[in-house]
């Protein structure tokens, strides 16, 4: 069955919201989930410069990609709160506690891509036709499909 884009985008959120719960569930906290909190920050900051680079950000969209890039940026600082904040009551939250945390965490990736939507719609509204079909495919396949697909394969 193939997925529109709407459906693979809400497929993806889905499926790493579970890793992230499972994750979390079988990890305990301590100081090595404190870690990944900055390698967390530090994959947004890499894939924030990723997307700059590959959808060719001229001087002219700077300031509107600088709203994008803070808005993700936000974004991660708000997940990374609450994703904190259920590491560190994994031990003591009942069954209804964990759901409303993982109902908290959703409700904040929801949000987020709303703020987001509004600032990319008027970043991609600027683009040339080569940036629109870049983002188009970031969006769309995703960084390891667009990669590979790049190299040759599908």
């Amino acid at each position: 069955m193939k997925l529109s884009g709407n459906q693979f985008t809400y497929a993806s959120a889905r499926l790493i919201a579970a890793a992230t719960l499972a994750v979390t569930m079988v990890l305990a906290p301590g100081v090595a989930l404190a870690t990944d909190k900055n390698a967390h920050e530090d994959r947004v900051e890499l894939r924030i410069k990723d997307l700059h680079a590959k959808l060719k950000i001229t001087p002219a969209q700077e300031e509107q990609w600088g709203k994008v890039a803070q808005a993700m940026l936000d974004d991660a600082k708000i997940m990374d709160t609450l994703t904190q904040a259920r590491i560190d009551h994994t031990k003591d939250m009942t069954a209804v506690d964990d759901l409303k945390s993982y109902g908290e965490i959703a409700d904040a990736h929801a949000a987020g891509i709303k703020k987001l939507t509004p600032l990319f719609t008027d970043l991609y509204a600027g683009m040339s036709d080569a940036q629109k079909k870049e983002a188009d495919t970031l969006f769309r396949h995703g960084e390891h499909k667009h990669s590979h697909k790049k190299s040759g394969g599908k």
